[in-house]
């Protein structure tokens, strides 16, 4: 992958102050795929206990832009159109990971889709399953 998309990637999520403020961190990336993980904090949960749907959400969307990030042309950027996000079980650990892989990456659009995980008993278990498009824009 050429530096200027490892600085795209790396920007997405240094500037998003959204994503810092949820605490949600870069893990590792590469070519049509994105991985990061949100520690679960009291503040990130719902009136059960469990991480609140939106922050599901928010991790899902932003590691499909940084997988989509990873195939933009030169010079371009992405954005999100369209999202649907499937919630599998509650989501109770204390970490969640996600990861995202490009499907199809268009001229204009980028088709993507993330899991959102948590670990457990030494295996990862699905929580959430998420799809997204994105615009490539300048």
């Amino acid at each position: 992958m050429d530096d200027s998309k490892v600085s795209l990637v790396k920007r997405i999520f240094e500037q998003a102050q959204f994503v810092r403020l949820l605490g949600i961190e870069l893990i590792a990336f590469g070519d049509g795929w994105c991985e990061t993980r949100v520690p679960v904090t009291p503040t990130l949960e719902q009136q059960h206990g469990f991480a609140h749907a939106g922050v599901l959400m928010t991790l899902a969307d932003h590691t499909c832009g940084g997988a989509a990030a990873t195939m933009a042309p030169e010079g371009q950027d992405v954005i999100t159109v369209e999202n649907k996000v499937s919630f599998l079980r509650p989501a109770s650990g204390a970490v969640l990971l996600c990861r995202a892989e490009v499907l199809k990456a268009g001229k204009r659009l980028i088709f993507t889709e993330a899991e959102v995980m948590i670990e457990g008993d030494n295996k990862r278990l699905i929580v959430a399953k998420a799809s997204s498009t994105l615009a490539v824009i300048s």
